[in-house]
């Protein structure tokens, strides 16, 4: 395959010759100026790199663990002291994804209008008291009732990063910044059981038990951390504080001159007509939904499983870490190639094709050893995690304009998580420990993932040579206020696969 004819930057023949002047004072119309200094340059990619960056990181990554703390507290009591049974545990976990899934869409439309570290800060304080209320409630309703304002406070994070991000870097510098991002919450996977064993210690201490001391201790270091991320959270590009004027001019110089005419900076009718619509984001929420299925499952059940390969609940959290440490080396690799190549599709499938080695393993686990069966949840979790960041990415990529990339991110990551309603309620309680149903309906979900993925990279291929041949061009001729409103319906615009 040539991939060089698909992958063209988001340019136009022209730089836009008219652009509106920003709230900064800053000219977003950047014509005949000269070259842009190149040193310059890679000084501002390596300076949002240092403030972009880590603070996401460092924020998600506790958000993850607020939100899966859940199965090591399993680990440690929970379902005994709530008096639990049957399929609760299943439904504790599905009602989080409720209000998850709803209110993406509508917080990624409000952290457009607000600066977003003050909307990522608050959410956060929100998230983290929910937290410590799970680990003080005396009832498995009181569980349930958390766990759904829980998803409800966290519903904006991860859409709002991912949006966020995509505004500071071009389409192949983004990659390897969001699985950075990405893989910090893969190590937190590590980690956190760690953190949970050492956190149920302290069973005993106020009358209670250790499962109680994780959510209290988590939800109160999600405060503070949250308290203090309003100061060093970025805002967007134009306000930036972070970057002098001449930093953020030169950002928004690069910026625009790869999204070139591609631009939506209203929400019109027309505009939400062309978001709503798209088909690409159709298919990304499948590709994501697909893959998320096994993100979750294997956070949400790996202590589980390992425990029932027969080793103590200490040993299982234990020998989960190395394996959230491969997933995090392979998501970086992969990323690392995917930019310098340019292609996102082959990537994809990969992780596609390990993860289903993987699953075919634990399918057939009665009939292989315990290290097999341990050497098939690292497959399981390395190809997850190759796929699952590039289909985000690689969506967005494809995505043109302010507004429109918000709706794609919340869309994809709201609706892509009921893959997490699905993983939730498969792993079930009576067909443990060799879960065929879990197993097998993952494996079909993986491909469900490859499929979409492959659709994708078709469309994207034919929609390419369409504009090539201008069968397109007829958008040119909308009147001027829509035609400078398109998107990535400008046909200007290249998609990359």
């Amino acid at each position: 395959m040539d991939i060089s004819m698909y992958e063209k930057p988001v340019v136009s023949d022209r730089l836009p010759s008219s652009m509106s002047t920003s709230n900064d004072g800053l000219s977003h119309d950047l014509p005949h100026l000269d070259p842009i200094d190149r040193a310059a340059e890679k000084r501002l990619v390596r300076k949002c790199d240092l403030y972009v960056i880590p603070v996401l990181s460092l924020l998600y990554s506790l958000a993850f663990i607020d939100r899966i703390n859940i199965g090591n507290a399993r680990l440690q009591g929970l379902e005994k002291d709530l008096k639990m049974k049957g399929q609760d545990y299943n439904v504790a976990l599905f009602v989080f994804f409720i209000p998850y899934i709803l209110f993406e869409v509508p917080s990624n439309l409000l952290i457009r209008k607000i600066a977003p570290s003050t909307w990522l800060s608050s959410i956060m304080i929100l998230w983290g008291v929910v937290t410590v209320c799970m680990g003080v409630t005396q009832s498995y309703a009181g569980l349930v009732v958390c766990r759904f304002f829980l998803g409800l406070c966290e519903a904006g994070f991860f859409p709002g990063c991912m949006y966020l991000m995509s505004m500071y870097y071009r389409r192949y510098e983004l990659q390897w910044r969001f699985n950075l991002f990405f893989s910090a919450v893969i190590l937190a996977g590590a980690w956190s059981g760690l953190l949970a064993y050492a956190l149920a210690k302290m069973a005993g201490i106020g009358g209670y038990n250790g499962w109680r001391w994780i959510f209290i201790i988590e939800g109160l270091a999600t405060v503070v951390f949250a308290v203090v991320s309003r100061y060093f959270i970025v805002d967007w590009p134009e306000t930036a504080k972070f970057l002098s004027p001449e930093e953020r001019q030169l950002l928004i110089r690069r910026l625009s001159e790869e999204e070139g005419d591609a631009r939506m900076d209203r929400l019109d009718s027309k505009a939400r007509r062309r978001a709503f619509g798209d088909w690409k984001i159709y298919v990304g929420i499948l590709m994501y939904l697909g893959v998320n299925n096994t993100g979750y499952s294997t956070s949400f059940f790996t202590p589980t499983i390992l425990s029932q390969l027969g080793w103590t609940a200490v040993r299982a959290q234990v020998l989960s870490i190395p394996i959230y440490i491969v997933a995090a080396v392979t998501c970086l690799i992969s990323a690392l190639l995917a930019d310098r190549l340019r292609h996102r599709y082959a990537f994809a499938m990969l992780g596609v094709v390990i993860a289903s080695i993987g699953y075919i393993i634990l399918l057939a686990q009665g009939s292989v050893s315990v290290g097999t069966r341990y050497f098939a949840v690292y497959l399981v979790m390395a190809g997850a995690y190759i796929t699952q960041p590039i289909t985000l990415v690689w969506l967005s990529n494809n995505m043109g304009g302010h507004y429109k990339r918000s709706i794609n991110a919340a869309m994809q990551i709201g609706f892509g998580n009921f893959g997490g309603i699905i993983a939730s309620n498969i792993y079930l309680t009576d067909q443990q420990p060799r879960y065929p149903v879990g197993y097998g309906v993952s494996l079909a979900l993986i491909w469900v993932c490859g499929i979409a993925c492959t659709v994708f990279a078709i469309g994207m291929r034919v929609e390419n040579k369409r504009r090539e041949r201008g069968e397109r061009d007829a958008r040119l001729g909308l009147p001027k206020e829509e035609a400078e409103n398109l998107g990535d319906d400008h046909p200007k615009f290249r998609f990359t696969f």
